[in-house]
């Protein structure tokens, strides 16, 4: 069994259902101490968080990442436990394999490796752990972000190992991701009976004309990285239950997956404009917790990892911006090259999620030798 299956199967055996981390960063640690890691615990709320760092001076190369993962769906489903890390056929099973238990194992293996060979390497490296990205995502990596700002500690290289490959592994990585603006509508109008239409404001029919308008608009025609901004809605919730009366308010809830071709501010401007264009009465909430977009071209981390994912698997990996958001977006704000690179995503949150064992050691070998273009000296 090589060192970062082993691990891996560790990692599983933890019921880390987010936002739990039910052990995994103590069993991290315990392999990062011995390596002369200063290991901080930040715990906000229910969330744990671990920020580990080898080294003081820079480059500083930061490994990113989660150890909380999604229920399990209906356990009988699963052809083995879902927390008991089962190999058949040379795959690995069990919930977090891909998503992100096995990444953590490989960011430790390849770190043990590379600090074996380059005790004295140059720079710093760096591990950012948490148990809340699967969730809410308020107490995880965007905490830590805030401690290391207020104390000025700037990360030049992250690699965040959320599963990016498509077909085989280092495919494909994450160069940026498209931003999340998401709100909530309420549009007012008058309730009272059906029969006596001319008694009541019907919410539904008043912003029936703002919807279609919404759901037109060309918000931007993305970029040479980034496809076209998408606005979507995603709930309406109107209506007493009752068949006969017209409801006083319509909720509407929507999404923004937008490019750096838009601002957060260009978008809710636009937004609040066609509202009141349709002279609608209404109240908008806009979600605190949404992302910016962000996006690494070309540059020292991008090749690094072409470089070395080319070296390992001759693939000559393809770039990509698609997908939903990572906790890539938080770290970007101290970070000016942020990439994702991790195993396949063909199962990811679904029932029997695994990973090829064998490409485990390959994304160990991908890092290490990123590790290797990077610091060694």
């Amino acid at each position: 069994m090589s060192s970062t299956l082993e691990l891996t199967k560790q990692l599983i055996s933890r019921k880390s259902l987010t936002p739990l981390d039910d052990g995994c960063l103590d069993i991290i640690g315990a392999r990062l101490a011995p390596l002369d890691f200063n290991l901080e615990k930040m715990r906000h709320s229910e969330v744990d968080n671990l920020w580990a760092r080898r080294g003081n001076a820079s480059p500083l190369v930061c490994f990113a990442g989660h150890t909380d993962v999604v229920p399990t769906g209906p356990v009988e489903r699963w052809d083995s436990d879902p927390f008991t890390p089962t190999v058949r056929d040379g795959i690995l099973y069990g919930r977090g394999t891909s998503d992100m238990k096995g990444s953590l194992a490989a960011f430790v293996t390849a770190t043990e490796k590379f600090v074996a060979e380059y005790p004295q390497h140059k720079g710093s490296i760096a591990m950012l752990l948490t148990s809340d990205e699967e969730g809410i995502a308020v107490d995880g990596t965007i905490r830590v972000v805030e401690e290391l700002k207020g104390r000025q500690e700037r990360i030049d290289y992250c690699i965040v190992g959320e599963p990016t490959s498509v077909s085989k592994t280092g495919d494909t990585i994450k160069n940026g991701r498209r931003g999340s603006l998401s709100g909530t509508l309420t549009v007012k109008g008058i309730q009272g009976h059906i029969a006596y239409p001319h008694l009541v404001k019907n919410p539904i029919h008043m912003a029936a004309p703002a919807i279609a308008e919404l759901a037109a608009t060309v918000w931007d025609e993305g970029n040479e990285y980034f496809p076209p901004t998408s606005f979507q809605i995603s709930n309406i919730k109107g209506g007493t239950g009752a068949t006969n009366v017209v409801p006083g308010t319509v909720e509407i809830v929507f999404n923004y997956r937008h490019s750096t071709a838009s601002t957060v501010e260009s978008l809710k401007s636009r937004l609040h404009a066609i509202l009141d264009k349709h002279n609608l009465e209404y109240d908008l909430e806009w979600e605190n917790s949404s992302g910016k977009p962000y996006l690494t071209p070309h540059g020292d981390l991008v090749d690094a990892v072409a470089g070395a994912i080319k070296q390992v698997t001759g693939l000559n990996t393809e770039l990509s911006t698609s997908g939903g958001t990572s906790d890539g977006r938080f770290i970007a704000d101290i970070c000016p090259q942020v990439i994702e690179l991790g195993p396949l995503n063909a199962t990811i949150h679904k029932v029997n999620e695994c990973v090829a064992v064998a490409d485990l050691d390959t994304l160990s070998e991908i890092y290490y030798l990123t590790l290797c273009k990077l610091l060694a000296k």
